[in-house]
Parts: C-alpha cells; sequence; structure tokens
C-alpha cells in the first residue's frame, strides 16, 4: 500500500520527493522495487535519478529516493512531500530524528509502518503517546489473505510474546527487561521532591 502511495504521490504531485527510510539499504531498495513495479504497470517509465543509489526519477521530475538505516549518512535532503518510514520500531532513534527535519520546508506527510518491537524507541513513544497521529492496527485476525492453518502454526511454533508482537500488533515487553516498563513509569511521581545531602 506504501509503495503505491509512493508512486501516486510521484505521478500526481509533479517535481515532488519522496523518502523511503528502513533499517537497511536492502529493505529500502525492495521498497523502492516494489514503486517502481507499479509504475510499470501504469506504463510510467522511470529510472534511477543519477544521484542515489536507490531511486525513481519520473518523467513530471517527481523523485522516490530510498535511502539506508545509517543516521550519518542521510542528511541533505529538504521539502520532502512524502517520508515512509518502512519496520520503523527497528529503525533507530537518531536516524529518526534525523530524517524529521526533511519535512520542515514543504510540511510533508510522514508513515511509520511496522510490527511492534518491545515497548521501546521512538515508534513505539509515537504510537502510544497523544501526539497528532493517525493511526491503524491490523492484526492477523483481520487479514483474510493469510490461512488460519498457517496463523495457528505460528503461534505453536514461535511462542506466545513473538506471535502477539509479530501477528497482533502488541507492543509486548523487550527480551531483556527484568521489570515491566509500565510498572517502572508507575514508580516515578512529580509529587515527590528530591533529597539532596551535603
Amino acid at each position: 500500500m506504501t509503495a503505491i502511495m509512493a508512486v501516486h504521490r510521484a505521478l500526481y504531485s509533479a517535481g515532488s520527493l519522496t523518502i523511503a527510510v528502513s533499517p537497511s539499504a536492502r529493505q529500502t531498495g525492495e521498497f523502492v522495487r516494489k514503486a517502481k513495479g507499479f509504475a510499470r504497470i501504469l506504463g510510467i517509465k522511470a529510472r534511477g535519478d543519477g544521484d542515489n543509489e536507490i531511486s525513481m526519477l519520473f518523467p513530471n521530475g517527481s523523485r522516490i529516493v530510498g535511502l539506508p538505516g545509517t543516521e550519518a549518512t542521510v542528511r541533505g535532503f529538504s521539502a520532502v512531500s512524502l517520508m515512509v518510514v518502512d519496520e520503523a520500531a527497528r529503525v533507530s532513534d537518531d536516524l529518526y530524528k534525523a530524517i524529521r527535519p526533511f519535512l520542515a520546508v514543504g510540511g510533508g506527510d510522514l508513515w511509520l509502518m511496522s510490527t511492534p518491537y518491545g515497548k521501546r524507541g521512538f515508534f513505539y513513544e509515537e504510537w502510544s503517546g497523544e501526539g497528532k497521529w493517525e493511526r491503524f492496527k491490523v492484526p492477523v485476525t483481520e487479514c483474510a489473505r493469510i490461512p488460519a492453518w498457517f496463523v495457528e502454526d505460528e503461534r505453536a511454533s514461535m511462542g506466545d510474546r513473538w506471535f502477539r508482537q509479530e501477528y497482533l500488533c502488541e507492543f509486548t515487553e523487550a527480551n531483556a527487561a527484568l521489570f515491566d516498563r509500565d510498572l517502572i513509569l508507575r514508580a516515578f511521581t512529580p509529587d515527590v521532591k528530591p533529597m539532596f545531602f551535603d
């Protein structure tokens, strides 16, 4: 769906820039490859933009550029019309903070997509916080394309925590967590003043 949205934005907003980010260049390349496939179906002849290894340049001047998952090498883009962060729960907080300014000038749209990966990181914070986000959750129970026998095999083979995370879109506790995150957060209160000793 997001690859279709990227092609739609490029096609109907001439000269626009769509950025795709994921934890690795391989994953980002897969996203752009899907976008190329949809463009081909529409008869659009897109080619590389000549500057970025993972990219598409449309006849109307729009571009889709895929970036690797490294904060130090993604900078330099501005006036982004659409930014898609795939597998956002596994993208580093540093990378997320580095790409957000790309949206400042053009007031572009930001889409974060992912299965959960524990109660940690920016994706969990954005999902569970107040923010201006529009949130969509599609657990396997709402996906008719996946047969019930496969779902039950997965539930049996991967264990409850991983199944709930991967297939039911639940933010479970991180593997290494000794205490439940919510329990720790409830231990803090602004009502208690810190004690200082000389």
